[in-house]
């Protein structure tokens, strides 16, 4: 089968103000769902459930699970003010992944981790450019700036679909970073020594399934994916 399979957790999700135990048991329940519907690899697209629950899931299950993280790393070598800025999550911020990172990768730089609680929501309302939207922003990358951020890390994967109020509100001179390019590459690198890697010139397909109420999230995926 070649097929991307996304499963989004609509019922329960955003995750990141949620109790550990309930996103654990979130995650599972999602990485058995894909495992039933053949899935060759699981990529957790949360930064919350990948702080939180992606040990759980390698122990668990056999097939290769690819983690997102904040890019932290990059972060610091591309800062030319010495300050960077962290959106995250509140479950982000709380992991003990995200302070890990900090600490390896913030010898000669400053992070400001700065927790957003509500921003991941409006992505899952679809209010991806609405006045309650760019305030929140505002609220909490203004101070990042005003203490010299030249550097902002989108640390969730809501944050990608606000990256042109982030950019509007952070202004030219900031650079956004988001780990997705980085996840799909190891993605490929872990299926190739899998030997799992689809045959080139294959035909794919998406399928999207959700937890919630399918008109509700038919409507908000085709505004964030483009198409269904």
């Amino acid at each position: 089968m070649n097929a991307l399979l996304y499963v989004g957790d609509s019922q329960f999700a955003p995750y990141g103000e949620k109790p550990s135990q309930l996103i654990r048991e979130r995650a599972i329940a999602m990485t058995e769902f894909l495992t039933h519907q053949e899935a060759k690899a699981i990529v957790v697209a949360c930064n919350t459930a990948t702080g939180i629950a992606v040990d759980a899931l390698r122990s668990r299950f056999e097939i290769p699970i690819v983690a997102i993280e904040p890019a932290v790393k990059p972060a610091a070598s591309r800062t030319r003010s010495g300050v960077v800025g962290v959106l995250a999550t509140t479950g982000t911020v709380s992991s003990s992944k995200l302070a890990k990172l900090v600490n390896r990768h913030g010898i000669d730089v400053r992070f400001l981790i700065q927790p957003c609680p509500g921003l991941a929501d409006q992505v899952e309302k679809g209010e991806v450019s609405s006045e309650r939207t760019r305030s929140l922003v505002e609220r909490y990358v203004v101070p990042l700036t005003a203490q010299g951020a030249d550097v902002l890390v989108l640390g969730c994967t809501h944050y990608p679909f606000l990256r042109s109020v982030i950019q509007d509100v952070a202004g030219p001179g900031v650079e956004i970073l988001d780990p997705a390019d980085a996840v799909a590459r190891e993605l490929r690198h872990r299926l190739e020594v899998g030997r799992l890697l689809a045959r080139k010139g294959s035909q794919g397909t998406q399928r999207f399934f959700t937890t919630g109420a399918r008109d509700r999230a038919s409507a908000m995926m085709g505004q964030l994916w483009g198409s269904l």
